[in-house]
């Protein structure tokens, strides 16, 4: 036991008029780990119990982190303390580090902030369909350093925080989840338009997710080549690209049962072709 206890007392550091002992060193470090686990552990308590009472997640990950973060400085200033160390040792120190960390780290500290703005001000919240560039697809979280998007296919994409307060983002559900979408339909020429219209309506009517207010509209688009061109505009509520395309599926394959109960015939490219001058046609001889 002597011999433990004088490696305990072995100084290895002299600070100020004091020495930092193995023991010391030990001991911090018992509770600096039985401190952050102390923290992560409440944290995830806190988080648990506030997800209970239905908080908005974006609100729950602010309070999380701060708290975690908060947490830690405060570990970090008692363990300073105990060890004896002012913070006043550390200004030369932190000073280099501020030079190396602002040439060497600075999309790191750019896509920090741009998290926190993220979460602060909720330009971007979770749960929301964005639109960034070809990309379309759910928020899943905001984290410190990227935002985890998962496209409409399945695959999850990080960006950068800081691309998406420096480019243009499309945020399909920021104010609310109220989403137009339309089909179009072309119809040979010489259908009636007025039953057009009215079988084009009786689909949207009788489609579950299509939204009364605000109304849907039939709109006669235009005269094609081949076809005389309607457009059918709805509003629904949706999360999603996948969402949108289901109704305008479940719509086409509604209005198709419709036209064929009604004889409206959906006309495909046509061409005619005129030929002047004379014909011949050799049909040839049998054998």
């Amino acid at each position: 036991m002597s011999e433990l206890k004088e490696i305990m007392d072995i100084t290895l550091l002299d600070i100020g008029e004091s020495g930092l002992t193995i023991g010391e060193l030990l001991s911090v470090a018992a509770l600096v780990l039985l401190g952050a686990f102390l923290i992560v552990w409440s944290g995830r308590i806190i988080r648990e119990k506030l997800g209970r009472k239905k908080v908005n997640a974006d609100l729950l990950q602010v309070i999380s982190r701060a708290y975690i973060i908060l947490g830690f400085v405060v570990l970090s200033a008692i363990a300073l303390d105990i060890l004896g160390i002012p913070l006043a040792a550390f200004a030369f120190v932190s000073g280099a580090i501020a030079i190396g960390v602002g040439f060497g780290a600075q999309n790191i500290i750019n896509n920090f902030i741009s998290g926190w703005i993220l979460m602060w001000e909720r330009p971007i919240r979770i749960d929301d369909f964005l639109e960034i560039g070809d990309v379309r697809g759910n928020v899943e979280s905001i984290n410190t350093r990227s935002t985890c998007i998962r496209r409409v296919d399945g695959v999850r994409l990080l960006v950068p925080n800081s691309y998406l307060l420096e480019n243009t983002v499309t945020n399909w559900t920021l104010i609310d989840k109220l989403v137009r979408t339309s089909v179009r339909v072309g119809v040979e020429y010489g259908s009636d338009v007025n039953l057009v219209t009215e079988l084009l309506k009786q689909a949207a009517e009788e489609h579950t997710d299509v939204l009364k207010e605000p109304g849907y509209a039939v709109l006669f688009d235009d005269f094609g080549d081949s076809s005389l061109i309607f457009e059918l505009n709805v509003w629904a509520l949706a999360t999603a690209e996948r969402g949108l395309r289901l109704i305008r599926s479940d719509l086409r394959y509604r209005i198709d049962a419709l036209f064929r109960a009604n004889n409206v015939v959906i006309s495909y490219p046509q061409r005619d072709v005129h030929v002047d001058g004379t014909i011949i046609v050799d049909r040839g001889q049998a054998s």
